[in-house]
């Protein structure tokens, strides 16, 4: 839960720095990018400062070693097969990190804020599922009613009635779950199969991928590129990173199933207390109940 409760703190911070710039003319793009490049440089440093692929040596082909997961669920990759997967599994899903950003502005325009904020938590039930049904990973009768009252505390603080009555699903809605869910699952689906001690490798393949696919974009619009938004995409992409880092961690001794909900609900706990703190900001009603429920399913899951 150490793990998990650093991994919460991390999220709910960039949300808090995005809420400090709002009325300001951002470029989303530019502060996108600067997230990104921040996040994979780090992962970089780091990859180095710990001297990861220093006298690294193959003892098996990855193809051999990939080809004992099919039959072993439970095989874990030696250090430099590790270093493969995570490139392997970070280039791919850092597209999905990227898909998920545009699908969330895109559905912000067509949607409106409500539903598709609930759309992009909801995605957390991608990697709950798969954990499920492809790992086994259930969890017991007290934990499924934390889980359930977390999923209920999401959806609380992002649906009105306004949003209900408007509520339509587009293509939009559905590619930004799908894509939201399988940027959840990336962190899960290395940590599962490959030595923690090479997340760093993982995490820098995610967000130079990423980075890569943003600074096309960036590009592409031709909008003005300040000081202050590359500023606020720093700021941003280092609790970006050690989310997912620290997340990486959670899972190591947790189930998905647990944490991904309590992540979400967790997170949004928190920015509702950081608004109050940090911007007096009120907490509506809905969100105090959220709030409770939370903390209730924070005590049934950990039981």
């Amino acid at each position: 839960m150490f793990y998990l409760t650093l991994a919460i703190i991390c999220s709910a911070s960039i949300a808090l720095i995005f809420k400090y710039t709002e009325g300001t003319n951002a470029n989303r793009y530019v502060i996108t990018s600067a997230n990104y490049f921040i996040a994979f440089a780090i992962s970089l440093f780091l990859i180095f400062s710990k001297g990861l692929l220093v006298g690294m040596t193959r003892e098996n082909s990855f193809l051999s070693e990939f080809s004992l997961l099919a039959s072993n669920s439970n095989y874990i990759l030696s250090p430099y097969s590790s270093m493969i997967w995570g490139l392997i599994i970070g280039g791919i899903f850092g597209s999905f990190f990227f898909l998920s950003f545009v699908y969330y502005q895109k559905s912000i325009k067509e949607n409106g804020v409500g539903i598709s904020g609930t759309i992009a938590k909801l995605g957390i039930l991608i990697p709950m599922i798969f954990s499920i049904v492809i790992w086994k990973e259930f969890p017991s009768t007290i934990q499924w009613i934390g889980i359930i009252l977390s999923l209920v505390s999401i959806l609380i603080v992002n649906l009105s009635q306004k949003s209900l009555e408007t509520f339509d699903v587009k293509p939009t809605l559905i590619f930004l779950f799908i894509f939201g869910g399988m940027a959840e699952f990336s962190s899960k689906f290395y940590q599962k199969y490959a030595l923690n001690d090479y997340k760093d490798i993982f995490l820098f393949a995610l967000f130079f991928v990423a980075f890569l696919i943003s600074i096309f974009y960036t590009f592409r619009k031709k909008g003005e590129i300040t000081k202050k938004d590359i500023l606020i995409g720093f700021a941003v992409g280092i609790p970006n990173l050690f989310s997912s880092y620290f997340l990486i961690l959670a899972l190591a001794t947790l189930k998905t199933s647990v944490v991904f909900p309590i992540y979400s609900a967790g997170s949004i706990v928190l920015i509702n207390i950081g608004g109050f703190l940090l911007f007096k900001e009120k907490i509506a009603k809905k969100n105090q109940v959220a709030i409770i429920l939370t903390i209730i399913a924070l005590i049934l899951i950990n039981r």
